[in-house]
């Protein structure tokens, strides 16, 4: 277990967005994305030792809220996160959380983080990870298929770690469109804006879907889809939300973190539930086959999963020491005797 950065036990060291966003910037954009996706990769070979469920979900008509609890029996570890699509047109986040990782042996708190721009870098790293595994061998052109908050942070991590080299940008709001070629303008990688989806995908060794609207949709129709590509599904992430016709699905080689919650959440909804998919820990342990050929088509149905959340929250935790980018949190009682919390409280009192 790392150790704590410097500080009385009672305090417990709190990750804001602005020292997160001063800590991305001191490690580096691609240098975190890179660092995330070790942690991921390092986290899901030891994927046994984890305790696992799906996220615990509470829908409405406007969206869900979740929480991602896991533990690998030394640290356990959980996300608050919502998904909201109204929220834009509202002003606000689609998509927001926060954190926190726990010492077992004692239940304290020892890291409280906000992850709403952890969990954009987290899914970014996992996705490239994924892509670096199973995409056709030198991959360099990417379509992205929605160019919302989530669209940056897939394309700086395909590059930092796939190689990228073109990403061909498509959303029905063109708006979305030009600020993500602007945000990407000087990253290093070609930006070609498209009209159409069909236009993104060509030439596109890797697709990656990533659109808001909570329903069946389909963002890519089965004749769009040729042999030897590798779908990146990322949209599709709760129950009735999907962005891939069925018969993509009925054509490709599924991979996905946790079946039962992919199952509830992911574009298998649309499949029998006997439908064969492979966890990605499996290939990434050497326990299964990932890519088999040059013509197969691969698809990365993520939804998101807590042992990945675990590890960014546990790579963060790990720059804390050395950058002193957070705040101590007054959150814990500590009495001097901990069976007098009453004394704690009755000696507070303002004379």
């Amino acid at each position: 277990m790392t150790h704590l950065p410097p500080s009385d036990k009672a305090l417990v060291p709190f990750v804001s967005v602005d020292h997160m966003m001063q800590l991305i910037h001191r490690i580096g954009v691609e240098e975190m994305l890179r660092g995330l996706a070790a942690y991921i990769e390092a986290d899901f070979k030891r994927w046994q030792l984890f305790d696992k469920t799906p996220r615990v979900a509470s829908h409405s008509a406007e969206g869900v809220i979740e929480l991602m609890p896991t533990s690998d029996g030394d640290v356990y570890g959980f996300k608050y996160v919502n998904g909201h699509p109204k929220n834009t047109a509202e002003g606000l986040q689609t998509v927001t959380a926060f954190g926190l990782l726990a010492d077992v042996a004692s239940g304290y708190p020892v890291l409280l983080s906000e992850m709403t721009l952890l969990t954009a870098m987290r899914t970014a790293a996992t996705s490239a990870l994924v892509a670096r595994t199973l995409a056709p061998k030198d991959s360099t052109v990417m379509a992205m298929i929605g160019n919302g908050a989530q669209s940056e942070f897939q394309t700086l991590a395909m590059k930092a770690i796939c190689g990228l080299k073109e990403v061909r940008l498509y959303d029905i709001d063109t708006a979305a469109t030009r600020k993500c070629a602007a945000n990407l303008a000087d990253a290093g990688v070609t930006v070609t804006s498209c009209s159409t989806a069909e236009e993104a995908i060509l030439g596109a060794q890797i697709i990656t879907t990533c659109t808001a609207d909570k329903q069946y949709a389909t963002i890519l129709t089965d004749n769009m889809i040729g042999s030897g590509v590798h779908i990146n599904a990322i949209g599709g992430d709760c129950p009735g939300k999907t962005e891939l016709a069925p018969a993509i699905l009925h054509r490709a080689e599924i991979f996905v973190e946790y079946p039962e919650q992919t199952r509830i959440e992911g574009e298998i909804q649309q499949l029998a539930e006997d439908h064969p998919v492979t966890e990605i820990w499996q290939v990434l342990n050497g326990q299964a086959a990932g890519r088999r050929s040059e013509e197969q088509i691969t698809l990365f149905d993520s939804v998101g999963f807590a042992i990945e959340d675990f590890s960014a929250l546990r790579y963060v935790r790990d720059q804390l020491q050395e950058t002193g980018l957070y705040d101590a949190l007054d959150m814990l009682a500590d009495p001097d005797d901990p069976r007098d919390l009453f004394g704690m409280l009755r000696r507070a009192r303002p004379s």
